[in-house]
């Protein structure tokens, strides 16, 4: 972060503002003193992916220059469903699961938010305190008087819903938008909140707190979002084969953590410098001239999949997801933990191996060679390793006669054997 810049520069430079309501007037009052502002995400697992990371990170950037963020969890709201983005309506979850959900993300929160700041500590909400304890008439009376149903269709993430000719949108989903107004002016009334923040697809439920708070305390506030993230080739950030890629590391290991931000398009890699990352522009636009010099050497990978690993799971996590990476690249294995070697077996060809032909005087390299598919036969096997293209456990082996036995294994159960410079199979014992 640059110390002293508008966090409005700051996010114009990234690419981060969508839509803002009156740039100007909000620039001006960001500039007068310390604003409160919040970010609501509706916890509908039990852990954040990474999709949720651009606004929750944006809270974080205000945070860093001062200003006073609050996340809000959806214990409310995320028992109704926002139906912003959505094709078809969500599946409701039970208060038990939704408290749940809440106490795990609670946790993942304070590795992006700093809760413990002397002079502007972060603070977590949950909008279930406040609206709660309000009757479905007092509601009505009291919310709801301040919207007319036409002024609700207008807003795009209903009108996309309406149009849905198969289910249309449910009156369940269909009041999110007031849920989410009530939480604006209650945060300013309570809190003297006076910015949200949110993805684009937030813009309509935003400019409804804005005017319901306008109405109910005639009060200026100001909304703010920030762009939906697509890749380069119109794919949903944040999705894998496996799936969603969690913030938890239970539910994605660090390494593929790692691996995801590592593997990102080139073309796509400097942007997602821009959006994640607390790099300043001077660094970013630095690695954005290596990767355009000598892409192969993945300077602007490599420093996005470290930061990012680095901020949700700590500097020894990323440190060890960098380690392990570094294996399937020739990197040494002394001193390498289990748990780290394991999370490469998932990502080359295993086969497995009896124990017992690895005892005593073991089994020939070229024959494991041979049997691993990495050479044609155990005559070319023995061609493979004169030539000094193979390697055991990373080591390169040039004995043509070499036998591995039980002292070979890693942690006495795998075996890592490399051809040339990307080829790997590794050999578990059974």
């Amino acid at each position: 972060m640059t110390q002293g810049m508008n966090i409005i520069d700051e996010l114009e430079w990234r690419g981060l503002v969508a839509d803002c309501t009156d740039k100007a007037e909000l620039r001006q009052r960001l500039e007068a003193s310390p604003i409160v502002l919040y970010a609501g995400f509706d916890p509908t697992a039990d852990s954040l992916h990474v999709g949720n990371l651009v606004p929750l990170l944006a809270l974080r950037r205000f945070q860093l220059l001062g200003h006073h963020p609050i996340a809000v969890a959806g214990g409310a709201t995320g028992l109704v469903g926002d139906p912003s983005g959505r094709a078809s309506e969500r599946q409701l979850l039970t208060p038990e699961a939704l408290a749940h959900n809440i106490g795990c993300v609670k946790k993942q929160l304070r590795q992006l938010l700093d809760f413990d700041a002397a002079a502007n500590p972060a603070r977590l909400a949950d909008n279930a305190d406040w609206t709660a304890p309000v009757s479905y008439l007092e509601f009505l009376r009291e919310v709801g008087k301040h919207f007319s149903v036409n002024q609700m269709i207008g807003k795009e993430s209903v009108r996309a819903r309406m149009e849905d000719r198969e289910g249309g949108i449910s009156y369940t989903e269909f009041s999110y938008m007031l849920l989410q107004a009530f939480d604006f002016y209650h945060l300013h009334k309570e809190l003297r909140c006076e910015l949200q923040i949110g993805g684009s697809d937030q813009w309509g439920n935003i400019t409804a707190g804005m005017e319901l708070t306008r109405k109910k305390l005639g009060a200026r506030v100001f909304g703010l979002t920030l762009p939906l993230i697509l890749n380069s080739d119109g794919s949903k950030f944040g999705k894998t084969a496996a799936g969603a890629v969690w913030v938890d590391a239970e539910k994605t290991s660090v390494y593929r953590f790692y691996q995801f931000w590592i593997r990102t398009d080139d073309r796509d890699v400097c942007r997602y410098l821009n959006y994640f990352t607390f790099l300043n522009k001077e660094e970013i636009e630095a690695l954005a001239a290596e990767h355009q010099a000598r892409p192969e050497a993945r300077a602007a990978h490599k420093a996005l999949a470290r930061a990012m690993t680095d901020l949700v799971h700590g500097p020894g996590a990323a440190a060890e997801a960098v380690r392990a990476s570094e294996i399937l690249f020739g990197g040494e294995l002394e001193g390498v933990a289990e748990s780290t070697f394991r999370e490469i077996v998932g990502e080359v060809p295993t086969r497995q191996i009896d124990k017992a032909r690895l005892d005593g005087a073991g089994t020939p390299l070229a024959e494991l060679l041979a049997e691993a598919g990495l050479s044609a036969s155990k005559g070319q096997a023995r061609k493979d390793i004169e030539g000094g293209g193979v390697y055991v456990n990373n080591i390169r082996e040039a004995g043509a006669r070499r036998n591995v036995k039980t002292g070979d294994l890693l942690f006495g159960k795998h075996l890592l054997l490399r051809k040339g410079k990307r080829n790997y199979t590794v050999l578990s014992v059974q």
